[in-house]
């Protein structure tokens, strides 16, 4: 039996997802899609789990689709269960890279090596970001005539500025991580191999938190994006009152008072 190409391991709260296909610098094809869309469903079924690192296996972070799967899918091939399940759920892929799918809970990025096309795409859907300092990121479909369907387009200027982005999006070259966290798309560079841990570091401080909180506050950033100041305290003001009314808001205060560590239930 072989490994699958995705691996799924919960550790505690933490949910660490690895795209497990070295030899194919992690490049995703069906099965990875559909077992990365199952990982995120994963995520927001088991209350138990309170974060997610996505992160890649070996050198290479993950260099976006294999070309030859997207020939295997237009052709209309059904060889195996994945390439099957991705023709009778055309909507997987884009879920599974982050775009028409967000769980409910925040997502760490845990880069090394090359992020190219889909793995800059994919990117953009995470909420916190680490690389080594020799990554390299670019959204590279242009030079293969190709257009970044997983939300670059439109994602990337948003997130790092529109000269910036019309650069990277119109010649499809990289930028090194160094530069990717000064133009605010990543949020710490490591040095090389040391991705992982500095996310396990986030992922546990976030795990200790009020999991309802932690969950306001991701729908929070991602449901006023592009909204109007007073349009996004509206939506602001509704799952803050859900927070402050909780137990869990009862709890933190006693906890601090009573100097122990807050025991949240999350509701």
């Amino acid at each position: 039996m072989t490994d699958p190409l995705v691996l799924v391991d919960a550790d505690g709260p933490v949910l660490t997802v690895t795209i497990n296909r070295p030899e194919k610098r992690n490049a995703t094809n069906a099965e990875v899609l559909c077992r990365l869309l199952d990982a995120w469903k994963l995520l927001d079924a088991d209350d138990s789990l309170r974060v997610a690192i996505l992160t890649g296996r070996g050198p290479t972070f993950c260099a976006g689709m294999d070309l030859a799967e997207i020939g295997r899918l237009r052709s209309g091939v059904r060889d195996n269960e994945w390439i099957s399940r991705l023709q009778d759920e055309p909507g997987i892929s884009l879920a599974a890279y982050l775009k028409t799918y967000r769980p409910t809970k925040p997502i760490i990025l845990a880069a090394e090596g090359v992020a190219r096309a889909g793995g800059t795409e994919i990117l953009q859907g995470t909420d916190i970001r680490v690389a080594g300092e020799s990554a390299v990121f670019g959204v590279t479909e242009v030079q293969r005539g190709l257009f970044p369907m997983a939300g670059s387009a439109v994602r990337l200027r948003r997130q790092m500025g529109y000269a910036v982005a019309a650069e990277m999006l119109l010649t499809g070259e990289d930028i090194p991580a160094r530069r990717a966290y000064e133009l605010g798309l990543i949020n710490h560079v490591v040095p090389d191999g040391q991705a992982l841990t500095k996310a396990r570091e986030i992922a546990d401080r976030i795990a200790a938190n009020g999991p309802l909180a932690v969950k306001a506050l991701v729908a929070t950033l991602r449901e006023t994006e592009c909204l109007p100041e007073h349009d996004a305290f509206t939506i602001e003001e509704r799952y803050g009152r859900e927070v402050m009314t909780s137990k869990d808001a009862v709890e933190g205060p006693r906890a601090f008072f009573e100097k122990r560590t807050p025991n949240f239930l999350g509701v």
